[in-house]
């Protein structure tokens, strides 16, 4: 068929425009964000338009492995999606609600008693959702490919820069002092900061174990924590100073992360990155995911 073919020559471009075309219908149902506090998008409307282009990229990511590769291709995905021996990497799902409490622990003890962590446990489930559909499409489908094409670090640089622009729609409708008005710009780019660092070590784990479940683990930690565990007291301005110190954090953990394995992310990028095409049983071989 001419279309399968025409997406066939481009996958990737063709998955992220799928998911950016959700992320702007959901931008022209919200609203754009308001820097005078004024509130214009819709609260609701976030609500709303957030679980489905979460959901839009799982399918854009099923979606398109079936197109590139057919059936043998969502058999593949679907072991790697079942694949739960971790080994010691599952020590990596730590790293977010760890981060997140040393970060407002510190600051409620130093700055000011507004950042005393929330115990929002709704925010359970929403890490869940993001975390299993989103993984389906960034991890599951694009990091692969980002990997064969650019190598593991910069493709999840790449790939975390497009994840957190896909947010852009709802992210002044996020957090417990929403909206954010004149504080609106540094939250985004705190916010950006913190999930480009979270998409490196999202790739670091999936690279390590070949595993789009740990990856989706990861995603659902990082979100999870986020919602529970967020102040509820802060202004916007502080709000958005919490993230940037937790974004500074990350980074430190990023920063030894690629000092201890390099670019690579583990030596053996390529091995990982081709799981994508390799033969079922190839994710059966201890010396490929098992570490």
């Amino acid at each position: 068929m001419p279309v399968v073919r025409l997406l066939r020559r481009a996958p990737l471009l063709t998955f992220f425009v799928l998911a950016s075309g959700a992320s702007a219908v959901a931008l022209a149902v919200i609203g754009w964000p308001s820097l005078d506090g004024s509130g214009s998008q819709s609260g609701a409307a976030a609500l709303v338009m957030f679980p489905v282009i979460v959901i839009a990229v799982g399918i854009a990511g099923l979606g398109m492995t079936a197109v590139t590769d057919g059936m043998p291709g969502l058999r593949r995905l679907r072991l790697r999606m079942t694949h739960w021996r971790l080994g010691r990497w599952w020590l990596i799902l730590l790293i977010p609600p760890l981060s997140m409490l040393l970060v407002l622990t510190a600051m409620q003890m130093f700055v000011s008693p507004n950042y005393a962590p929330h115990l929002l446990w709704f925010g359970i489930a929403a890490g869940i959702l993001a975390g299993v559909f989103e993984e389906i499409g960034w991890t599951g489908f694009a990091f692969p490919r980002l990997s064969v094409r650019f190598g593991a670090l910069v493709g999840a640089l790449l790939l975390g820069l497009l994840w957190a622009l896909w947010h852009f729609p709802v992210v002044d409708s996020l957090g417990a002092a929403s909206p954010h008005g004149s504080a609106w710009p540094l939250f985004f780019a705190s916010f950006a900061a913190v999930l480009i660092a979270t998409r490196v070590l999202i790739a670091w784990l999936y690279s390590n174990t070949g595993s789009v479940l740990g990856a989706q683990l990861l995603h659902a930690t990082s979100t999870g924590s986020l919602v529970v565990l967020s102040p509820s007291a802060v202004s916007p301005g502080q709000e958005a100073l919490w993230y940037l110190v937790y974004a500074v954090l990350l980074w430190t953990v990023v920063a030894l992360v690629v000092t201890r394995f390099g670019a690579t992310l583990t030596g053996r990028w390529r091995e990982h990155a081709l799981l994508a095409t390799a033969p079922p049983h190839a994710l059966l071989d201890p010396g490929v995911v098992s570490r």
